[in-house]
């Protein structure tokens, strides 16, 4: 018997399966106006509509093709008498979708759509192709916002994720199994879902919006829509025996996604608050849920424990409270909590009603970061960074075509973890505009950034320039 599996919806061509400035843009996402944002509508009662054409046609347009190369190397003559050794680098194509959010080209897709790759390109519904680039990405999300240089583009309404109900109808919207826009209707089945299939992020925030409108592989990154034609998340994940559709698909809210990519935008990475607890995990038997004095009567999520010098903490919530709302939204399981907090930023208040033996109160706490700081409070050296540096040997930069460089190695708790997903082994050749040779000029060139910039290198196994924001890296 087959085991369900959870599978990322994108889809592998050839190879082994990838998981994978002009006009001010004007959406909801791009524009730090609200003026833009499409409040959705729902009918009132048992007349739901429940004709697609204009829902379709509005949002089709808009919602994109992606095709990605990542080279990955193997040994060639493996196991055979005499064979080389030599690793031999080889091309892996996959497929995935995207949407388009504002009209001079940004396009918001899924992280395991772009992640690795070598070359990305996008196709248009009007056929047209397009060379983009990453311009960042939350693992932690599974967001990802690519650019590719047009104007006068076709963009997707935004609508508040937060209104949406069970059982009203959905279009999905992508370029599934490698096929031309392909449209599937459905209804949202349920909301909240963790289904723990992001494994790979340090931080995971799962609160998908399950659908049963059919989504395959290469839809990934594509847009679940409502019947005005306005986007309400992005597709990301399938469940399934066979690696086809098989009943469920899970996307992304679009409340999450705007505060993720208006972060990137902005900040050059995401600013993630936090609260400082830990909850009950999820799917405890009754005899457990005894123990932990979990009240199935009550909704809400049971704070297991709390940091007393957290968010949280500070703001008087104590182990055994439940917690009901967050800024008036209801809290019903632990995924929504997550969600929830994970629309705010380090500094942001945030008010949290929660029951104590019974009572029901209100406290208001100042979220932060991971390393639980307020922002503005990191000290502004390299050791804040979290990571040991390195001079880039003249062998290595030789090879690299590079002038010199940093290497960073033994990433740990910083900055580097907490707001990037750098990984070890990274070449930092700028900070912020700052060319850098070595740690001394790293170091010096440190102490003239403001408190958001960027970090600019190279891995030296692709050799693609990568970005990493820093943020609030105060003197």
């Amino acid at each position: 018997m087959k085991s369900k599996a959870f599978l990322l919806a994108a889809f592998a061509v050839a190879g082994s399966s990838l998981f994978a400035r002009g006009q001010k843009p004007f959406t909801g996402v791009t524009d730090e106006s609200e003026t833009h944002i499409v409040k959705t509508l729902y009918a009132k009662g048992p007349t739901q509509p429940i004709d697609f054409e204009k829902a379709a046609a509005a949002a089709v347009p808009a919602v994109v093709h992606i095709m990605t190369t990542t080279k990955f190397k193997e040994a060639d003559g493996q196991g055979m008498p005499g064979g080389s050794q030599e690793p031999q680098e080889q091309d892996q194509r996959a497929s995935g979708s995207g949407v388009i959010i504002s009209n001079n080209g940004y396009i918001v897709t899924n992280n395991h759509v772009v992640s690795g790759a070598t070359s990305i390109t996008v196709t248009l519904n009007n056929r047209k192709n397009y060379v983009a680039t990453v311009v960042g990405a939350d693992p932690n999300t599974d967001l990802a916002l690519i650019k590719i240089d047009a104007q006068d583009l076709p963009v997707m309404a935004i609508g508040n994720s937060d209104d949406v109900v069970l059982g009203q109808w959905v279009l999905a919207i992508g370029y599934p199994l490698n096929l031309e826009v392909t449209v599937t209707q459905g209804i949202v089945s349920a909301k909240s879902r963790n289904i723990g299939i992001n494994t790979q992020a340090a931080a995971p925030v799962e609160s998908f919006i399950q659908t049963d409108a059919a989504v395959n592989p290469g839809s990934s990154g594509g847009a679940l829509v409502n019947t005005t034609g306005e986007l309400i998340a992005i597709n990301s994940a399938i469940a399934s025996t066979t690696g086809s559709f098989a009943g469920y698909a899970y996307a992304i809210p679009s409340n999450l996604m705007q505060k993720v990519i208006s972060d990137i935008l902005k900040y050059g990475s995401v600013q993630r608050g936090y609260l400082g607890i830990s909850m009950a995990p999820e799917g405890l038997d009754d005899e457990k849920k005894k123990a932990l004095g979990i009240n199935d009567d009550v909704t809400g999520v049971l704070v297991m424990d709390v940091d007393p010098n957290g968010a949280a903490g500070e703001g008087g919530l104590q182990k055994g409270d439940v917690i009901v709302k967050i800024n008036d939204e209801e809290v019903n399981a632990d995924a929504r909590l997550a969600e929830l907090i994970a629309t705010e930023k380090p500094g942001d208040n945030v008010k949290i009603t929660f029951l104590r033996n019974g009572a029901e109160q209100n406290t208001e706490v100042v979220l932060k970061d991971k390393l639980g700081a307020l922002p503005g409070v990191k000290a502004a050296d390299a050791g804040s960074l979290g990571a040991d540096l390195g001079d880039l040997s003249k062998e290595d930069a030789d090879k690299l075509d590079l002038q010199g460089g940093v290497v960073v190695t033994n990433i740990r708790d910083g900055l580097l973890s907490a707001e990037t997903d750098m990984r070890s082994g990274f070449i930092i050749t700028n900070v912020g505009d700052i060319p850098v040779k070595s740690v001394e000029e790293f170091k010096s060139a440190l102490g003239r950034q403001d408190s958001n910039f960027q970090l600019q290198g190279v891995y030296p196994d692709d050799g693609k320039v990568y970005y990493y924001g820093i943020n609030d890296f105060k003197k």
